[in-house]
């Protein structure tokens, strides 16, 4: 299943989603401009590696902390391949402008930020003695994905599914395309916790935490309606704070 677009329109540009696609781009850009071995000695020095976390871990929570939280950030805008950057890329563009456009621009990079720690940590809890450089966006898509389930479950999803050589177009509600979806990086996560599975590459503990933490922490950063009475009519309404 392909998803090409939903069919909420979002009321604002979405500044901060774009912003983040052309940095992922760019990223991508100058690290396969790079020779092989120097792309390598990148990915390793602005990956996150588990392993390395739990050896900082050792020497106390702060240090861990503070040692890590720069790997952890960058490793959220390095990607393995092309097919990687752009799935991830088209993912985000097709749910972040709805959930940036509830919950405003600067909330949404916050929220971002966090699911992609959360993601990365929630790896690390499963896999933590991996020397393995952990890269990508989807974590912190991941996120955005579970926040969009919460908040646009009714919202369809365009999706192509080649029969053959027939493509076949359907819309989906996103409940049940998003909750498929999440079904299957648990399935594949409690598998690989027992061996090697097919895609065994993917950190699909990494997904399983971010989505996590999209739905319980969106309510948290939506934008706010605060009732406001007006005195001389008695009129009620309510306005937006940011």
């Amino acid at each position: 299943m392909i998803p090409l677009k939903d069919t909420i329109p979002s009321r604002e540009k979405p500044f901060v989603t774009w912003t983040i696609i052309l940095v992922n781009v760019f990223v991508f850009l100058y690290q396969v401009s790079l020779p092989q071995a120097k792309a390598e000695e990148f990915v390793f020095r602005y990956g996150f590696i588990p392993e390395r976390f739990t050896y900082y871990l050792q020497h106390g929570l702060l240090f861990a902390v503070t040692a890590s939280v720069g790997s952890i950030l960058t490793s959220m805008f390095l990607h393995a391949s092309w097919m990687h950057l752009i799935s991830n890329m088209w993912s985000l563009w097709l749910f972040g402008d709805n959930v940036e456009d509830r919950v405003g621009h600067f909330r949404f990079l916050i929220f971002y930020i966090l699911s992609g720690i959360v993601a990365s940590l929630t790896h690390w809890f499963f896999n933590a003695t991996s020397s393995i450089p952990t890269v990508g966006a989807s974590g912190a898509i991941s996120g955005v994905m579970g926040a969009y389930f919460l908040m646009f479950p009714l919202s369809r999803i365009v999706t192509l599914i080649p029969i053959g050589f027939i493509p076949l177009f359907i819309e989906i509600p996103a409940i049940i395309f998003l909750g498929f979806w999440f079904l299957s990086q648990v399935s594949s996560g409690i598998l690989e916790l027992f061996g090697p599975v097919f895609g065994s590459g993917i950190a699909w503990w990494a997904h399983i935490g971010g989505f996590l933490f999209g739905m319980l922490t969106i309510n948290m950063f939506k934008k706010k309606y605060r009732r406001y009475n007006n005195f001389f009519d008695d009129e009620i309404f309510y306005y937006r704070y940011f």
